[in-house]
């Protein structure tokens, strides 16, 4: 027989209650100790460090690792429920808290590549406003830069005087915008100069200020990856398996994590094989193997994913990174 609804709750709840912001500050000091989980979100980090304080245990649990456990409709008890459930598995993957440093720091990042992504779009917007009146120049940001002052002065270009006052108000908002950029990228090296693991990773090939900063304000010390793949895994370098019945299936990368920082990563590897001598490091001996038997992209990939790895190396074992290993002494 099932018990009735009732009791089927009474086992598993021992309150139902609904907090404002106020109230929830609150809670944590007076309730006993005890596991809080919560889902990651705007603001979690926050809490959670207000949990953490009151000497509570916590869990922030992604949101895609808690939906397959909400039932029937979705609302405020029901999500509760789906992420006390999640939070009982033992085998949950859950989001490390962060210091204030590091929420700083990915903000930071954060605001420089909104500025990259804005700046982006009024060059867009530019070029398309001179398209609809026969005008074309070049794909290039600094050839569209030199070319749009003699555009704009030129009485044979057809503009009206309201469309080129509109655009030289765009090139402003521009220029605006690389002060912007310009800003937060010397604040970004200043950091990677007076953090020591930045320094440390910063020796790796292929990584700067730029990468070294994303990978610190989204990692920390590396401690929360087991081993040197997790952390790659992690970030969504590794290849996605759909495998059944023993046989391996296996395809491209699973692009998972955070997108930044693998975009970062990816540009980083990218200016590394084009400026990497193959033949002064045993990173650059593994790449010509690598590239003379896969697609370039392939080659690109592995390249950011082994980069990835040593960063891993870098952080946990506290030495910078050196190129050959060191020889073994002599007997």
């Amino acid at each position: 027989m099932v018990p009735p609804r009732s009791e089927r709750r009474a086992r598993y709840e021992l309150f139902r209650k609904k907090f404002n912001r106020g109230q929830l500050a609150e809670f944590p000091v007076t309730a006993p100790r005890c596991l809080i989980a919560m889902e990651a979100c705007p603001g979690s980090q926050f809490w959670g460090r207000r949990f953490q304080q009151a000497g509570h245990e916590l869990r922030i649990i992604p949101a895609q690792f808690v939906k397959p456990y909400l039932k029937s409709n979705k609302n405020d008890f029901n999500d509760a429920q789906a992420i006390a459930e999640a939070a009982s598995r033992g085998s949950m993957r859950c989001v490390p808290l962060k210091t204030t440093d590091q929420i700083e720091l990915q903000a930071l990042h954060r605001v420089r590549q909104r500025f990259i992504v804005e700046r982006t779009a009024v060059v867009n917007q530019m070029r398309a406003l001179l398209l609809e009146h026969g005008i074309v120049i070049p794909v290039g940001r600094a050839l569209f830069a030199r070319r749009l002052p003699a555009v704009l002065a030129d009485p044979q270009s057809g503009l009206s005087p309201r469309l080129s006052q509109l655009i030289a108000r765009l090139r402003q908002r521009w220029l605006a915008l690389d002060e912007e950029i310009d800003t937060a990228s010397a604040e970004i090296t200043r950091i990677a100069r007076e953090s020591d693991l930045c320094r440390r990773v910063c020796t790796v090939p292929g990584v700067g200020p730029v990468v070294s900063t994303a990978l610190i304000a989204a990692v920390g010390n590396g401690a929360a990856f087991k081993r040197a793949r997790d952390m790659s895994a992690w970030l969504g370098l590794v290849t996605k398996q759909y495998s059944t019945g023993g046989k391996s299936n296996l395809g491209g990368i699973s692009k998972r994590g955070n997108t930044y920082l693998r975009m970062m990563v990816i540009q980083g590897a990218r200016a590394l094989m084009i400026h990497m001598k193959r033949d002064q490091s045993r990173m650059g001996l593994w790449l010509r193997e690598v590239e003379q038997r896969s697609h370039p992209h392939v080659a690109l990939i592995a390249l950011a994913n082994k980069i990835v790895r040593i960063c891993w190396k870098v952080l946990t074992s506290q030495q910078s990174y050196r190129p050959f290993a060191e020889a073994p002494a002599a007997a």
